[in-house]
């Protein structure tokens, strides 16, 4: 059986360690959260304005080491909020710090809305990886802890990443779409909001 290693992150409501535990306890994989040495605001509003200012620049804020070497997995998982369509600068710091050619990365992400192109910048930021199962959970767009996809839907890719781990061989995951029209237009919205 292949060994995974879960790296995450995860702010405010904890949706993304949700995920996270749910794929641990499925497959018995070591899990860590990546955390910011300089703590973001408690304050939501403030941590919004920053995060947004971090994504849009591609800010790489610095991170706690985690006691692990990745090369004593077979397989990562990496789970981050959809910050702006884009994974969170926390999660970007971790994977532009590593070296990841041909290694299988297992991508997963928690959003409130329309996740974008975030599957594309794994691919990009974790240069030379191999993306297998990417999966996508989306919460109640208001930003809340409201999950939106069934659980049914996360159990079969659960069951996906664990017969990979056994197997090596990749289901497909078919996952239901989302009306991506509404989610333009309320990017949109969110762009002039930030132009004023």
């Amino acid at each position: 059986m292949k060994k995974m290693l879960i790296i995450y992150y995860t702010w405010a409501y904890g949706n993304t360690k949700r995920i996270a535990d749910q794929l641990k306890e499925a497959t018995g994989a070591d899990e860590y959260r990546l955390d910011t040495v300089e703590p973001y605001p408690s304050n939501y509003q403030e941590t919004y304005q920053q995060g947004y200012s971090e994504v849009d620049l591609g800010t790489k804020p610095e991170i706690f080491d985690l006691p692990v070497d990745l090369d004593d997995y077979d397989v990562i998982a990496l789970g981050t909020p959809t910050w702006w369509y884009k994974m969170a600068p926390a999660m970007l710091s971790y994977v532009s710090c590593h070296y990841w050619y041909g290694k299988p990365v297992i991508p997963f992400t928690t959003c409130a809305g329309w996740p974008k192109k975030i599957m594309k910048q794994f691919a990009k930021e974790c240069d030379g990886c191999k993306i297998v199962l990417p999966f996508i959970v989306k919460f109640d767009r208001n930003g809340g802890d409201k999950m939106i996809t069934e659980q049914s839907e996360i159990d079969r890719w659960l069951a996906s990443v664990k017969k990979y781990l056994e197997t090596g061989q990749i289901d497909k995951i078919k996952q239901k779409k989302h009306d991506e029209n509404f989610f333009k237009r309320l990017a949109a919205t969110f762009k002039k909001k930030n132009r004023r």
